[in-house]
């Protein structure tokens, strides 16, 4: 038994009655793929994303690399991303055909370094794919400007930042086009599935093609297209989840709270002016032992995890020439500083005002003892 209580899990989906009564109510209606809780999802979803057109997908993976292939983006074409985000959203480019080029991210937010993604557009970028991570957006103030001046599409990968907003406007509203994940451990889940957010009523139609095998009306395929669909099944729960989150985005700020209030022995996130921030992780510094101090946690029964240890351009698929292009060296001395230091404590809402002081007992306690 973890010193304290039970364990406190770093995540924990949400899947309550509700949830599972939509889901049985879809499987007897005997539509379950892709039709009217997949529309209506798609309507209530705009709400969160300006009033914008919504295209759902069976992924976030699958958002990232429908979005960048209805906007022509493929061979010869580079895209500007961080490193340090987890793998899917360089893997979107290469699924296209291009190549990602790796920009290196702030300090604060862990979001694209405006600078760096400046100092990396060339004759061949085609689109900048800024990560609102760990529920923080990038600064989207500076880089929006940025990519208008080149003439870049920008395709925000929001799969971990349902709801937060900049300066009063939410993401998945700034660029070309945003890109949310319903994976179960996300701040809102549909089981599995994906969500694209635009303001251009035609790339809404491309994206309905490319997930739906090119075709509008059946057998009337119009382009080379995937099956990328979302099923009625996980759009019903997705429609439940929505009505929940703006609940559930509160109890994450408050436990958030609780945790700056408390914390000592680690560096806090901060937030940066005009952001709300949802906080799909609660994510601290520690320049430290890192390893030591976690399984000191994990063994008082605190959950944690490292979002995320190997930067992108270090992992295998990205050390190897393609085309026969020698490997670049990446200088990104903030990705690599991040990777060494971060960690993440649990944020969720299906905390206790007892787990959160454990969790401050413990995380301080560890600290004082390394």
């Amino acid at each position: 038994m973890a010193a304290g209580g039970a364990p406190i899990p770093a995540a924990q989906p949400v899947i309550g009655d509700d949830e599972i009564e939509a889901a049985v109510r879809v499987l007897r209606s005997g539509r379950v793929v892709q039709g009217p809780e997949v529309a209506a999802f798609e309507e209530e979803f705009g709400e969160l994303v300006d009033g914008r057109h919504c295209v759902a997908v069976n992924s976030g993976t699958s958002a990232l690399q429908l979005t960048l292939l209805a906007l022509g983006v493929g061979p010869g074409d580079e895209v500007i991303v961080p490193s340090f985000s987890f793998a899917a959203s360089a893997n979107a480019v290469r699924l296209v055909g291009a190549e990602p080029v790796f920009a290196d991210i702030e300090a604060g937010s862990y979001g694209l370094d405006p600078d760096s993604v400046a100092a990396e557009i060339g004759p061949r970028t085609a689109a900048i794919m800024p990560v609102h991570l760990y529920g923080h957006p990038a600064d989207m103030a500076r880089l929006q400007p940025l990519a208008d001046k080149h003439k870049l599409a920008v395709v925000e990968d929001a799969c971990q930042a349902h709801g937060a907003t900049q300066n009063g406007r939410q993401v998945g509203a700034f660029g070309a086009a945003g890109c949310f994940s319903f994976y179960p451990t996300k701040n809102m889940h549909s089981l599995e599935g994906g969500m694209i957010s635009t303001a251009d009523a035609g790339m809404a139609r491309t994206l309905r093609l490319l997930r739906n095998q090119g075709m509008e009306q059946r057998y009337a395929n119009e382009i080379v297209g995937a099956n990328m669909r979302m099923t009625d099944v996980a759009a019903a729960v997705g429609r439940v989840q929505l009505t929940k989150l703006a609940g559930w985005t509160e109890q994450r700020r408050q436990n958030a709270k609780v945790l700056d209030a408390g914390l000592t022995a680690v560096e806090t996130p901060p937030v940066a002016e005009g952001v709300g921030h949802v906080y799909h992780q609660y994510t601290v510094r520690y320049a430290g032992d890192r390893d030591a101090f976690m399984a000191a946690l994990t063994e008082r029964g605190i959950g944690n995890a490292v979002y995320y240890p190997t930067p992108i351009h270090e992992l295998k698929p990205y050390r190897e020439p393609v085309g026969g292009n020698p490997v670049r060296a990446w200088d990104l001395p903030e990705t690599a500083r991040a990777a060494r230091e971060v960690f993440s404590l649990p944020v969720h809402p299906s905390l206790t005002s007892e787990q959160l002081e454990r969790i401050v007992a413990g995380v301080n306690e560890v600290g004082e003892g390394l």
